[in-house]
C-alpha cells in the first residue's frame, strides 16, 4: 500500500479543501508515484531538475546502459566526454559527482535516512551541492513516502492551485497549503494528478 494515498487519509484531505473533492470527481484517486529510496532514485530526480520527465527519462536511460552498474562508483569513473554522449548536461554532470562522492566518503548514509526526521533529512540531503529544496521534497514525497511535505519549487502544482483556488501569490499558496497538513504530500499528489490528467499526460 501507498503510505501517501490511502483512503483514510483522503477521507481526512477532502474534509480541508473542497477542491480535492472535484479533482476525484474528474480525475479519480492519484496513482502510485512511489519509487525504491537510494542513490538511482536521487540521481534520477537530479537530472528531472528543470526540465521534462520525458526528457530526464532519456538522459537516465542513456547514462544507466552506459554504466556497468548504476553506482556512486561507476558515476566517478566517467570522463567528461562521456557525460556529454549520454546528453548529462556540465552541471548535472557535477551533481551526480557531488552525490556520488559525497557517499562514498560518508557524508550522506542514504540507507539511513528513512529513520530521520524530515528536517535532518532535508538538512543532509541540501549540503549536497546541486540537491535544493525541489529535489529534497521529491525524494521525500517519492523516495521516502514523507506525507507531510509541500513542495514550494514545482511548477506544476503552483500552476494547478492558481488555476484551481483564489490563491496567487506565494505567500498565499503556502496559507492555503496549510489547510492541507499533515496530507501535504498526499494534496500535491492530487495537484499532479490534476495537472497530468488534464494535459493527458501519464
Amino acid at each position: 500500500m501507498n503510505p501517501i494515498v490511502n483512503q483514510n487519509d483522503i477521507d481526512d484531505l477532502f474534509r480541508t479543501d473542497d477542491i480535492f473533492p472535484k479533482i476525484h470527481a474528474l480525475y479519480g484517486t492519484p496513482p502510485d508515484w512511489n519509487r525504491p529510496q537510494g542513490f538511482t532514485t536521487l540521481a534520477k530526480i537530479i537530472l528531472e531538475q528543470q526540465v521534462s520527465l520525458q526528457s530526464a527519462s532519456a538522459h537516465f536511460n542513456k547514462l544507466n546502459g552506459f554504466l556497468r552498474v548504476f553506482s556512486p562508483e561507476e558515476i566517478l569513473k566517467l570522463k567528461d566526454e562521456e557525460m556529454r554522449l549520454c546528453q548529462i548536461s556540465r552541471q548535472k554532470s557535477r551533481y551526480l559527482r557531488e552525490l556520488s562522492s559525497a557517499i562514498l566518503d560518508g557524508k550522506i548514509d542514504l540507507n539511513k535516512l528513512p529513520e530521520l526526521p524530515a528536517a535532518v533529512v532535508r538538512d543532509q540531503l541540501k549540503s549536497i551541492k546541486g540537491i535544493g529544496d525541489w529535489t529534497t521534497d521529491i525524494y521525500l514525497m517519492f523516495g521516502l513516502q514523507a506525507k507531510d511535505v509541500f513542495p514550494i519549487g514545482d511548477v506544476a502544482v503552483i500552476n494547478t492551485i492558481k488555476e484551481l483556488t483564489n490563491a496567487e501569490t506565494k505567500d498565499e499558496i503556502i496559507e492555503r497549503s496549510e489547510k492541507w497538513r499533515p496530507y501535504r504530500s498526499l494534496a500535491s499528489y492530487f495537484l499532479w494528478h490534476y495537472y497530468l490528467s488534464k494535459r493527458k499526460r501519464s
